[in-house]
């Protein structure tokens, strides 16, 4: 059981906010984790360079090599991963406050599985160019989420046990779909499908950092505008409207944000699975809240996806 730290009350001339010390503290240091994680990303590879020089390059010094292998090859990956890591994450604390249900991350969902049929589907029919896979990857990961809120709609709305379920099940018919095309297809098809299948941040550039980060701009601004409303939507339908949420609108956007950041960063960096369902479990965990925080959750998965292209 997790007992919420104590909020206190900060002034900043007319304004007024509630923070945590330890969220605050939590967040502080996982965000110089985060900036000791990038540069070490940075600084590995076959041109090895000191964290040093990857600083003095990155702040417009180094040498005209030291600038071509930064921005021009490594920067581009990392700063994907860490676009990606904090999508995955802020979306699963997002799915998993608005339904209610720590199983409720878009692994589970079969939004990053529908990203795969997308794009597997993409490769066995010879489409699969510069943005061939990820633009399926994405279409795949919308539609998907389409279909499973649409099954999950009762007339009340959408329940989060009823949604986990169907999920599941359309997970698990993408995966064999997935399966099937790639028994069906040519080797060498199989063979680009696989490497995108199993995540990979090798082939990724700026063309695909720029769309996830816009995602994740657009997901963080809709949530800081539904703040009341998701702490609201915590407690079920009948509390959230008793506050005056509209429950049905403020879920529908919630959620359509969460499934957008989630596709995003799909089509980036294939597959990533369990960073959405496992760090707002663990930002909720270092920051003792009573919900999943959003920002802690974010930091969490850029920290689990930049270590992760690390090792």
């Amino acid at each position: 059981m997790i007992v919420a730290a104590a909020a206190r009350a900060v002034r900043i001339g007319p304004v007024s906010v509630r923070a945590r010390p330890r969220a605050v503290l939590t967040a502080a240091a996982l965000a110089a984790v985060l900036a000791v994680l990038f540069c070490i990303d940075i600084a590995r590879g076959d041109y090895a360079m000191g964290l040093g020089q990857v600083l003095d390059t990155l702040t417009g010094g180094g040498t005209r090599v030291q600038r071509f292998v930064i921005f021009d090859s490594r920067l581009p990956r990392t700063a994907t991963a860490v676009v990606v890591g904090a999508a995955l994450g802020m979306s699963g604390a997002i799915t998993q406050s608005v339904l209610r249900n720590p199983l409720a991350s878009p692994d589970m969902l079969g939004i990053t599985a529908g990203a795969g049929f997308g794009a597997t589907a993409a490769v066995v029919a010879g489409t699969a160019g510069a943005l061939g896979v990820p633009v399926a990857a994405l279409l795949g990961g919308l539609a998907t989420a389409l279909a499973v809120y649409l099954l999950a709609w009762r007339g009340r709305g959408v329940d989060g046990f009823r949604l986990v379920l169907i999920g599941i099940g359309i997970n698990a018919a993408l995966t064999a779909g997935v399966g099937w095309l790639l028994v069906s297809a040519r080797l060498d098809d199989v063979m680009k499908a696989q490497v995108w299948l199993n995540g990979s941040l090798s082939e990724t550039s700026w063309d695909r950092f720029w769309p996830t980060a816009l995602g994740l701009a657009a997901t963080l601004a809709v949530a800081a505008a539904a703040g009341r409303s998701l702490a609201a939507l915590r407690f079920g339908p009948d509390t959230a409207q008793a506050l005056g949420v509209r429950f049905q609108r403020d879920q529908a956007l919630l959620l359509l944000a969460a499934v957008t950041a989630t596709a995003l960063a799909t089509a980036a960096a294939g597959p990533v699975v369990f960073v959405g369902l496992c760090a707002g479990q663990l930002a909720r965990r270092l920051m003792h809240t009573l919900g999943e925080p959003i920002m802690g959750s974010a930091l969490v998965g850029a920290v689990l996806v930049v270590g992760s292209d690390i090792i």
